[in-house]
């Protein structure tokens, strides 16, 4: 028995040895053990978004700066590839690093460089072309685009409101794929300004009651607009299932649609393509600014509450392919900034990272637009007290700006005449044993 005492006394000696941190063992900690440590020290809190169960962490106690409690977390996490936040007060945030989302002062660096890069309008239109060329080949949209149907589409019935009518369509694109969508048409025979309208992430889509509510607006003022399901939600997810969203196809597929839905209705008899918009918000923000990236024939852009220095979209439909590798390193400012000359709003707010747009963003447009001493055609209407979403303030910019550079009817602008419609009655394929 004493023997056997003494083995297991032996076997603990070797086992704490073992676990102490040694250079030959890198000095090695584990992760929880170590946070605790820089918790007590700096008098911090945390708070994970990550999962730190049984990670080690080699040279632990080297990397602690007792100077900096941001060197030291910085030093830590990027072992991990995650990321330090720093929130209110004594807390931090560890997140798994965002390669689309930045801190605002790593904005300011790069707009700071991207502004080095071209001092006129010789230099500038350069560096546009190559972007304009390099964009489209990370995308690998060209190829999709040659494979498209030219097929025509299929109308649904249409349905007469007050002063608009929508009419939902199905269009083929390529390998076998559609996008389906609604066109809001004002009633006045003639000519009319078109506006695409690709979607964001907002609640329920295109068939949500902002949507719905901007669109009926800006046709019964005189546009015509155009919205479309993005890849995997509502009829798209029908045909290529919800977690399609989450690949690097819906980045391609929703540019494929935007450039197919714009090649059909500018051919409309009933469409002034002298004024040609894209509009979105979010999501359909970075879309806008993608679409007048591809495509010349636009003539007006209103990105809302998404073009930032410092956050690329993040969800794959906006950052799936690399394109903001373009040039040696971009962003959707810069690629916004290639639409000058021509009439661009920027929608922003304090609630989001559209945040430091008076101060970063936009005086990097305004000078891009200098370049064609253009500064007026471009702005900014920033709403600091809001947060991410398109409320009213957000559309009635939107609409004012497109009454002034669409010269559409300012007085038919009137929500309350929009008639919400259910999901089914915008589906081109209703949904079967649903109220919806």
């Amino acid at each position: 028995m004493n023997r056997q005492l003494l083995i297991a006394a032996c076997m603990m000696c070797l086992t704490a040895n073992a676990q102490k941190p040694t250079f030959e063992n890198h000095y090695t900690r584990p992760l929880n053990d170590v946070m605790a440590d820089v918790a007590k020290r700096f008098g911090v809190r945390f708070k994970y978004n990550v999962d730190t169960a049984g990670l080690k962490l080699p040279y632990a106690d080297f990397r602690v700066r007792p100077y900096s409690i941001d060197e030291t977390l910085d030093n830590i996490c990027s072992y991990f590839d995650f990321k330090p936040v720093k929130q209110s007060g004594n807390l931090w945030k560890i997140k798994p690093y965002e390669y689309p989302r930045r801190q605002a002062e790593d904005g300011k660096k790069l707009i700071s460089y991207l502004s080095s890069l071209y001092a006129d309008k010789q230099q500038w239109e350069a560096r546009r072309d190559t972007l304009r060329r390099e964009v489209r080949e990370r995308l690998e949209i060209d190829p999709l685009l040659k494979a498209c149907s030219n097929d025509k589409p299929l109308y649904g019935k249409i349905r007469k409101y007050d002063g608009y009518t929508v009419q939902n369509f199905c269009l083929k694109t390529c390998n076998g794929h559609t996008v389906k969508g609604s066109i809001y048409a004002p009633v006045a025979k003639g000519k009319h300004p078109l506006i695409i309208c690709p979607n964001g992430h907002f609640l329920n889509g295109r068939y949500g009651k902002v949507q719905q509510l901007r669109l009926g607006s800006l046709a019964r003022m005189g546009a015509i607009c155009v919205d479309y399901d993005i890849w995997g939600w509502g009829e798209s997810e029908d045909e290529v299932g919800a977690a399609a969203h989450q690949t690097t196809e819906a980045h391609r597929m929703q540019a494929v649609n935007g450039v197919r839905i714009l090649d059909w209705m500018i051919k409309r008899k009933d469409v002034d393509r002298s004024r040609v918009a894209v509009n979105g918000g979010s999501g359909g923000g970075s879309a806008a600014v993608l679409l007048s990236v591809l495509d010349s024939r636009y003539t007006a852009a209103c990105p809302v509450v998404s073009m930032s220095s410092w956050f690329d979209g993040g969800c794959p439909c906006e950052s799936g392919m690399p394109i903001q590798l373009a040039g040696g390193g971009t962003c959707n400012v810069e690629l916004a900034a290639m639409f000058a000359p021509k009439p661009m709003m920027v929608v922003s707010d304090g609630g989001d990272w559209t945040a430091t747009t008076p101060e970063v963003e936009f005086p990097f447009l305004q000078r891009t637009y200098g370049f064609y001493g253009a500064k007026d055609n471009v702005q900014n209407i920033h709403l600091p007290n809001e947060r991410h979403d398109f409320g009213p303030n957000k559309r009635n910019a939107v609409y004012k700006f497109f009454i002034d550079a669409f010269k559409l009817d300012k007085s038919k602008l009137d929500e309350d005449k929009i008639t919400i419609e259910s999901e089914n009655q915008l589906r081109f394929y209703p949904k079967k044993n649903t109220d919806k």
